[in-house]
């Protein structure tokens, strides 16, 4: 099997149109949209970078009523802007922006919740130490 890369990132919300509008207003684009099982609108959310996020209604399946993955993490130039943006969308923040080391990696990063409380990271990567 040859692994292409990730075509998207599922995550459970609780409240759909805000989810779609936050996610919107950061930048991202609806690419698909369908019925899912339940009847429930699904949306694909393309945010650049080749990041699509799912949005799907919390608890959609028995399997996904316990999220697996921690936080969404987002590459971007400037962490502090990026919270920022997210902020006056409607995000709550979790670990403001702040300079990092990660054994040798300098980085900056930020953590906020989105509307349905997934945790989105915005990270940026400003070199390493020898």
């Amino acid at each position: 099997m040859k692994i292409d890369g990730f075509h998207h990132i599922g995550t459970g919300v609780v409240n759909m149109e805000e989810s779609r509008a936050f996610y919107e207003k950061l930048g991202g684009r609806v690419v698909h949209h369908f019925t899912g099982k339940s009847g429930d609108e699904i949306y694909l959310v393309d945010l650049g970078g080749g990041v699509v996020l799912e949005l799907l209604p919390r608890n959609y399946t028995e399997d996904e009523a316990f999220p697996r993955f921690a936080h969404i993490a987002l590459a971007v130039e400037d962490v502090f802007a990026a919270e920022a943006e997210a902020l006056a969308a409607g995000a709550k923040s979790q670990q403001p922006a702040h300079h990092t080391k990660l054994g040798t990696m300098l980085a900056d990063n930020a953590f906020v919740y989105g509307p349905g409380g997934e945790v989105i990271e915005f990270f940026h990567v400003r070199g390493y130490e020898e």
